[in-house]
């Protein structure tokens, strides 16, 4: 379940990047959208620790274009670096929002076929 340790590790840098960059007060939007992505961030990888909701790391993928779109949209050029943030923690979250919970064991087909054959699907 790596992935969803790094998304919850984003998520915890998003809710602290505001007083890292320092956000000016005059862009209340700012502050908003890094406390927001952050909580559904970190709402969807716990939540794909339940058998139940495995998929809702999915709601990251969404949540990691808004983040594009918010940084790459949201001012003039060039961007401060608040907006540069998000950009970047936007893509990662792509990449790593797309990898399975269960990345590094192999697919669960092979593991039945190996548990059937009595070996460890790790040998």
């Amino acid at each position: 379940m790596w992935p969803r340790d790094v998304e919850l590790m984003l998520a915890c840098w998003l809710a602290v990047s505001p007083f890292v960059f320092q956000h000016p007060a005059e862009e209340p939007l700012w502050w908003i959208n890094d406390f927001a992505t952050a909580t559904v961030i970190g709402a969807a990888a716990l939540c794909s620790y339940w058998p139940r909701t495995r998929y809702a790391h999915l709601v990251t993928l969404a949540t990691s274009f808004w983040l594009i779109g918010f940084g790459r949209l949201g001012a003039e050029m060039p961007l401060p670096p608040a907006l540069q943030n998000a950009l970047v923690v936007g893509f990662i979250l792509m990449m790593t929002s797309i990898l399975p919970n269960e990345a590094s064991r192999p697919p669960r087909a092979w593991r039945r076929l190996e548990a059937l054959r009595g070996r460890s699907p790790c040998e």
